[in-house]
This record gives C-alpha cells, structure tokens and sequence, in this order.
C-alpha cells in the first residue's frame, strides 16, 4: 500500500498542477473519482492487466465510462497506461482530493461518539476545530456505543480522545 501511495503521488501532483492551472479542480475530482472506482472494480481490473487490451482501449473503456473526458484526462489516462499505472488511480484521486483541500483551506474532521450528535454540537465542534487549525471544516460522524461516553475527534495528524472509554484506559494504565 505504501508502495503504491509513493508512487501515485507524482502523478496526484502533476494533474492538481495542470487542473490547477488550468481553474478546473472540480472537474477533475469529479473525472478522477469516478476513474478510481471504475479502476477498483475486480472486473476492470482484469481488463487493465490483460496484456492483450492495448493502452488505447484501456483507456476508452475507463472514457466510456466517464462519459466525457477532456483531451487533458485523456492524455493523462494515456500516460498512466503507457506506464501500466491505471491500477494506482484511486491513490492518485485521494491524493489528489488531499492536495485540493490543503489549496482550498478545507479539512474533514471525523467525530466518533457514543450517541449521535445534535446539530448544535456538530456546529460547536465544527466551529472549535476551525478556529483551532485554521480550515473549513467538514464533519463526518460515527457512532461507537463502546466508548460510553464522550468523543474522539480525528482531525488530519490531530487526534483529540475525549472518550469516557479512553479516559478509562490511560487511568488504568497509570495505575499499572
């Protein structure tokens, strides 16, 4: 998995470069998303790797099922199977959907709590993590009943454990 991040990362960064510079971010997340779960499907899988399916086809399958791709998707598409990496675009679209939230100040914070969340405190916890990294933030939400109580927050690199679980723990550990 590493691997493959590594190596998807180049190309993640050279197509935010070029939809960058061309204004089109959307567009392009939208292209690259709908690729990457094309490009995961077992069957397509088979299609990509078959050394009979030259690099051509590969990509008018991957266009056809997009529907319209521009001349910059397609040579990007091109360059991925002339360099047999059509299997690595769905780290190269998260990748890539990384870089466009860092350039557009954008973070998604997942919470995970024992109860489900009001809107009041999804707006308060959104509002404390905005002003604490700086970034608009979106929430996602999960509901873990083992935790008891409380909340974790996981917020990029930052990890807040406010669970009445996790609090249990570390006084179990420090008395140990």
């Amino acid at each position: 998995m590493a691997e493959a991040i590594t190596i998807a990362r180049p190309y993640a960064a050279a197509v935010f470069a070029l939809a960058q510079e061309k204004g089109d971010l959307q567009a392009w997340s939208n292209q690259l998303q709908v690729v990457a779960q094309c490009a995961e499907a077992a069957e397509v899988q088979a299609i990509l790797t078959n050394p009979s399916v030259s690099d051509e086809q590969a990509v008018n399958l991957l266009g056809d099922v997009v529907g319209e791709l521009s001349a910059d998707a397609r040579n990007f598409l091109m360059l991925l199977a002339e360099n047999n990496r059509l299997l690595l675009l769905p780290e190269i679209a998260t990748l890539f959907e990384q870089l466009r939230a860092e350039a557009e100040q954008m973070l998604t914070a997942e919470v995970v709590t024992a109860r489900a969340l009001t809107d009041e405190q999804k707006t308060k916890i959104a509002a404390a993590l905005k002003n604490r990294l700086g970034k608009e933030i979106t929430l996602t939400e999960q509901v873990d009943e083992s935790l008891l109580g409380g909340a974790i927050i996981r917020a990029g690199d930052l990890v807040i454990d406010g669970s009445a679980l996790g609090k249990l723990n570390r006084l179990a550990s420090a008395i140990r």
